[in-house]
């Protein structure tokens, strides 16, 4: 609770100190769909559409295990030209895959069916959506905005506001799309440095809730061994196995040594001639429930989350 008795689940979660590791909800492929008005507090679902193009959007998108977001820019000023919507996909070799699009009418947005149904054009830049959905949960927009307004007056190009992306109580959340990299508990500063370091191929451990093509124990997996050995790139951990036995998870990492950046000092792994050898990791993890609590603002009813965590990390 705040002095004034209202209660802020970011707030409360920061409070309790609530895990962020292992969050990132499951999923390859985005759309976004540019909306200049007021967001319904559940985003694209209560937009008063055509019903038969909203259906058939809505249906493409779950077909395609796709989610869906509103977006916009950030400010108040009104962007010039048709409102815009994408299409975005991280495939198994972790390529990009885009397609972008216009739309004025309702029924233009039935072109998201057909690019749903398509590989897309490869490459594109990446896309840095900030969760501002203040109809949803209060935290996202009282966090998310300050937010929105830092990273868009360095990469105004890059940065949309959107709807809900899960976790309200890791307000300020950050998604890097197609890549699927979830960040939390971020203010102006950190989220600058967390994008800014993304871009330049260095996703640290600190604010990380995981990444989207990995299951919640890998997530956790591979977020202890950016813990332990330092950052590194978006491709170059790759989980190579997962066993699940009584305890929990035993999870193999695959990636080039660690460099002498590494967080527990030691120095790194010298390159072989011709060219790094990739080195194993294995690790750990088992998970725990929490007792119940209130984990959204507009949550009516508490309820438990499942918490991972590395219990080890071993160099193979």
């Amino acid at each position: 609770m705040t002095t004034t008795g209202r209660f802020f689940c970011a707030d409360a979660a920061r409070t309790r100190g609530d895990s962020i590791v292992g969050t990132a909800p499951h999923g390859t492929a985005w759309v976004l769909i540019e909306y200049r008005g007021g967001w319904p507090a559940d985003g694209f679902d209560g937009l008063d559409l055509e019903p038969e193009t909203k259906a058939l959007v809505f249906a493409a998108a779950r077909a395609a295990r796709a989610r869906v977001l509103l977006v916009r820019r950030h400010g108040r000023t009104m962007p010039q030209g048709p409102p815009r919507w994408a299409v975005l996909r991280y495939d198994a070799t972790g390529a990009h895959r885009q397609h972008w699009g216009t739309w004025g009418r309702d029924e233009d947005l039935a072109q998201i069916v057909d690019a749903l149904g398509t590989p897309g054009e490869p490459g594109g830049r990446p896309v840095v959506l900030v969760c501002a959905h203040g109809l949803h949960d209060a935290c996202c927009a009282v966090r998310g905005r300050p937010v929105a307004r830092a990273l868009s007056e360095r990469r105004p190009d890059l940065v949309w506001e959107c709807t809900h992306v899960g976790g309200d109580r890791f307000a300020a959340n950050v998604v890097v799309v197609p890549d699927g990299v979830y960040y939390g508990n971020l203010d102006a500063g950190s989220a600058v440095t967390a994008v800014e370091e993304h871009l330049a191929g260095r996703i640290r451990a600190e604010h990380l809730r995981g990444y989207t093509d990995l299951f919640p124990p890998q997530q956790a997996a591979v977020a202890a061994v950016l813990d332990r050995f330092g950052p590194a790139g978006r491709h170059d951990y790759a989980v190579a196995r997962t066993f699940r036995d009584d305890d929990g998870w035993q999870i193999r990492v695959t990636g080039p040594p660690p460099g002498p950046t590494a967080a527990d000092g030691e120095a790194g792994v010298e390159a072989e001639a011709g060219g790094e050898a990739e080195i194993a990791i294995d690790v750990e993890v088992r998970a725990r429930r929490t007792p119940q609590r209130q984990l959204t603002c507009r949550g009516p009813a508490t309820s438990s989350a499942v918490v991972y965590e590395a219990v080890s990390v071993r160099q193979g």
